[in-house]
């Protein structure tokens, strides 16, 4: 299967979802339902399978880096730019940076990576690092914007990674990696069929997502900062994710994966946060809902021209 044609079943998949949406077939919560069972269940499962088969020899340490490093660069640019470009106060900053640089590495990675890259060890690697280090960095302004004592908000975020269904299942799985542990027959064929229902539950919950009632009309200054940030997560992450992994001599298959997973679109948890914390709740809202119905696109090409 060619690199384009394997975004074939996504396309189809994110249409259907959309289509019965539209229709009505599933229920007005159909996108939050679904959505909710990628995320507790299906996706758990599948990034336990994934990381507990994974030795910790075999994680790529090098093409970590490279999307490390694009990661940096554009949530730090977002950030940047929301001050000094367009006045955006310090609790609006974090969800700016957010909104450029971090990317849905669930419900859109998980079906990109196992139809483009053939299976999801990397994609593991990437949900590590942005939930162990890229989340606390983002949550803890977004604290202190709120409360500058900030006392009980570093209990909750120091007791994310168990309260965190994708997180803890992604730490289990490295522990049992570490241990040389298997679940038993039983239990890892159930967790097989489950996670074998997170990427058709995951593109179907994402069709269903985009349809949506008309957004509130954005004033000219709201649709440059959309602009820019679009710009930020769908172009200039990957292309600094290709540089850094020209410049670590990655593979072709490893650049393929770090330029893709750059390439996601941004992250739902940046609206979940800005709803959350009362601030950029607009801004995040239509900066998931754009990037996500472009990305279909940038991936695609990006993933022919590595090809």
């Amino acid at each position: 299967m060619s690199l384009v044609s394997a975004f074939v079943p996504i396309w189809i998949l994110t249409a259907v979802g959309y289509t019965a949406c539209r229709r009505g077939l599933l229920g007005a919560a159909a996108a939050s339902v679904l959505g909710r069972f990628v995320f507790h269940l299906a996706m758990p499962a599948a990034l336990f399978l994934a990381l507990s088969r994974t030795p910790l020899a075999g994680f790529a340490g090098r093409s970590l880096l490279a999307f490390a490093a694009s990661t940096v660069a554009v949530v730090g640019l977002g950030w940047a730019g929301a001050s000094r470009l367009f006045g955006r106060g310090p609790g609006e900053r974090p969800i700016w940076g957010m909104a450029a640089g971090y990317v849905n590495s669930a419900n859109l990675g998980i079906p990109i990576a196992t139809q483009i890259l053939g299976d999801v060890s990397f994609l593991a690697e990437v949900v590590l690092l942005q939930v162990l280090v890229v989340t606390p960095v983002i949550l803890v302004p977004l604290d202190r914007h709120r409360d500058p004592a900030a006392r009980a908000r570093v209990r909750r975020i120091a007791s994310l990674p168990v309260r965190n269904p994708v997180i803890l299942a992604s730490l289990l799985g490295v522990a049992c990696s570490a241990a040389g542990l298997r679940p038993p027959a039983a239990v890892g064929a159930s967790l097989t069929l489950l996670s074998g229902a997170a990427v058709p539950a995951a593109l179907v919950a994402l069709g269903a997502s985009l349809h949506r009632p008309a957004p509130s009309r954005a004033a000219p200054a709201e649709w440059a900062e959309l602009a820019l940030i679009t710009a930020l997560k769908l172009v200039a992450q990957p292309v600094l994710a290709y540089a850094a992994g020209l410049a670590l001599h990655l593979s072709a298959p490893q650049l393929l994966a770090v330029v893709v997973c750059a390439g996601l679109p941004t992250a739902q948890n940046t609206f979940i946060y800005s709803q959350e914390y009362g601030v950029g709740e607009a801004v995040a809202n239509r900066a998931v809902a754009v990037t996500t119905t472009l990305s279909l696109a940038t991936l695609a090409a990006a993933a022919a021209l590595l090809g």
